[in-house]
């Protein structure tokens, strides 16, 4: 498996962090899934609704 180097504020690395630690999830499992929705939404028909969903899990993580 390949290793990347992800930059990102610590601010938001806590948040992820936290979403992992209540999921009972290591930190890379949740990113994957997170890329995985991502990859899946910008294949969808209807991209803006997807667009709108992700908004509103971003409001919940926020």
């Amino acid at each position: 498996m390949a290793r990347i180097l992800v930059s990102m504020p610590d601010e938001f690395l806590s948040k992820i962090d936290q979403v992992a630690d209540d999921e009972q999830r290591t930190r890379s499992e949740l990113v994957r899934e997170a890329l995985r929705s991502y990859i899946k939404r910008s294949k969808l028909p209807n991209p803006q609704k997807a667009v709108n969903n992700a908004k509103i899990l971003e409001e919940i993580l926020d």
